[in-house]
């Protein structure tokens, strides 16, 4: 096995605001202890992965999903002599920005803001991590690493938005310390195809558990089907959700090991010797091949449909929409009541929003029923 550790973010470069270094841990450890420590990622535990939080205990958040990303990312990472607490940190924290009642809540939060620079989730994150997280004497929020930056505000590519970036963080807040039109790390590409992994992989695990779809009508896709014939003869009445557990972590070990080998191949194909090669090439290292591409289009496909379209499942999200936008405009109302006067100062809107985005499930359905 070649060794990639010189196409890994092994040093860094510093941060937005200078700190000495720790002789007992490197700053990207240092990175994932603060995100680990926040608030923000503790509130996760009580956040929508599809389910909405309150419906019962063994259904995923976005803690849970977060915990499972990082452990996807890290073996990557580590087979590929990169750096997995980069790609560690990423996975943990990727997460952060979201609002209560996953992405249904975002839609609400976004429409709320049309009109005050809109809402993202990932450029949340950011703001979380750079301003809302505030737990030192010396500067706002948990002055993470440039790396651990750049990675979260790329979770999708090099960045282009400028107008919504200069809206939502303030381009200048970043010092020039990062190329926008860059890609991004390879640790950071890892946490973005971990996040894929994870959430078509346990989704479908939570879509059983809760009967919107069955075994029966996921082995309909040719990838799943291959993976249930090696263990039928295995099959019993009182195992089959053991079976289920067997197919999804076959899964996963199956798109890891094709991410690693694709990777490497990528690596070969584009020449990337070192970092700089990394950041100036357009498209993603790390990436499926074709015929696992073509298996995640299909598996989220069949979510689509089964899962995300289900109706009982369009009914809660349509709840949580209304939730969100009652929550804005009673806020609205009477800021003062729920944000302190000096947040409102600087933009009262965006104030709203970091303070509902913040929300967990329970605490907005309680907010909205002592509402009414």
């Amino acid at each position: 096995m070649k060794n990639y550790s010189k196409l890994g973010l092994f040093k860094s470069r510093g941060r937005l605001n200078y700190e000495p270094k720790n002789i007992y841990r490197t700053p990207f450890q240092r990175d994932r202890d603060r995100i680990i420590h926040s608030a923000s990622f503790r509130r996760l535990k009580h956040k929508t992965q599809v389910f909405v939080n309150t419906e019962g205990d063994h259904y995923r958040t976005r803690i849970t999903h977060s915990i499972e990303v990082a452990q996807i990312a890290r073996t990557i990472a580590k087979y590929l002599n990169l750096n997995d607490d980069l790609a560690e940190t990423l996975s943990l924290a990727h997460d952060l920005g979201h609002t209560p009642f996953g992405h249904a809540g975002e839609y609400a939060l976004h429409d709320c803001m049309k009109n005050h620079g809109g809402f993202d989730h990932n450029l949340q994150t950011l703001r979380i991590v750079m301003f809302l997280e505030n737990k030192y004497l010396k500067f706002q929020g948990l002055n993470l690493t440039i790396e651990t930056l750049d990675g979260l505000l790329k979770h999708n590519g090099p960045y282009e938005e400028f107008e919504k970036l200069d809206s939502i963080i303030g381009v200048k807040k970043f010092k020039s310390k990062i190329i926008f039109k860059h890609n991004t790390s390879l640790e950071a590409q890892i946490a973005s195809i971990s996040d894929d992994i994870a959430y078509n992989n346990h989704d479908i695990q939570d879509g059983i558990k809760a009967k919107l779809f069955t075994l029966n009508e996921l082995i309909e896709i040719n990838f799943f089907k291959e993976i249930y014939k090696s263990y039928k003869k295995n099959i019993k009445r009182d195992n089959k959700e053991i079976i289920i557990y067997q197919i999804i972590r076959d899964s996963i070990n199956l798109m890891v090991k094709d991410i690693i080998k694709n990777s490497i191949k990528k690596i070969k194909q584009n020449k990337i010797n070192n970092m700089l090669d990394v950041q100036k090439n357009e498209n993603q290292t790390v990436i499926f091949s074709k015929n696992f591409l073509s298996i995640e289009k299909e598996i989220k496909e069949f979510l689509k449909t089964k899962m995300y379209n289900n109706k009982n499942v369009i009914v809660k999200n349509n709840n949580g929409k209304k939730i969100i936008k009652k929550l804005f405009k009673m806020i609205a109302n009477k800021p003062r009541k729920f944000i302190k006067s000096s947040d409102l100062k600087k933009d009262q809107h965006r104030s709203i929003s970091d303070y509902i985005s913040g929300m967990t499930d329970r605490f907005a359905i309680q907010l909205y029923k002592s509402s009414k």
